[in-house]
């Protein structure tokens, strides 16, 4: 077997074959062999914010609802702007830095994207 199997789903390369069907051992999905050729073409994952547009890099977005950010006794405010934000994939859809508190990792769902 010389190709790595990829995960559908995640893009995990650790993804495994059991009898027809494949398995992804980090998201545990489950696709079978037609599956996976349907969803080679899809190579870009879109992200979209809480009112579904579609974000991209560099983009500005405003919170949506207060944030506890972890480890530490700061909140990230409703209405906070955030400017230039950059796409990631993992746990975090977007990575910014946010004024006043710094660097961090955002899900898109608490996020709206403003028109410029």
């Amino acid at each position: 077997m010389t190709d790595t199997i990829h995960c559908v789903k995640c893009q995990s390369p650790y993804a495994y074959e059991d009898r027809g069907i494949f398995i992804c051992p980090e998201c545990a999905h489950e696709w079978s062999g037609a599956e996976a050729q349907d969803d080679t073409s899809t190579d870009e994952v879109v992200v979209r914010d809480a009112n579904g547009a579609v974000l991209s890099d560099g983009d500005t977005v405003l919170v949506i609802k207060d944030l506890k950010i972890k480890g530490s006794s700061s909140v990230v405010k409703v209405g906070t702007k955030v400017k230039n934000i950059r796409l990631v994939y993992g746990d975090h859809d977007i990575d910014c830095k946010i004024p006043g508190v710094g660097q961090m990792g955002l899900k898109s769902e608490f996020v709206r994207k403003v028109s410029d």
